[in-house]
């Protein structure tokens, strides 16, 4: 008997694959939209950290270089 269920299983399962496939195309299209768009993100992100580190390490050498006083006619 279980070799009589076997092959009406696959079929079934192939069916349902099938299926979830046509049903989650467009969600996985979205989903990959949405990664893009947070690699996208992150790359600003890391974008504008190195900028500010730029002026804070610009600061911190003219405060070093003018004594310790710090600010924007130091530079």
């Amino acid at each position: 008997m279980p070799t009589e269920i076997a092959p009406h299983v696959q079929q079934i399962t192939g069916a349902l694959r099938v299926v979830e496939s046509f049903l989650f195309r467009g969600a996985e299209q979205t989903a990959r939209r949405n990664a893009w768009s947070a690699v996208l993100e992150d790359r600003k992100r890391a974008k504008d950290r190195r900028e500010a580190q730029h002026v804070i390490d610009a600061l911190v050498g003219a405060a070093a270089s003018s004594g310790g006083k710090a600010g924007p006619e130091s530079l």
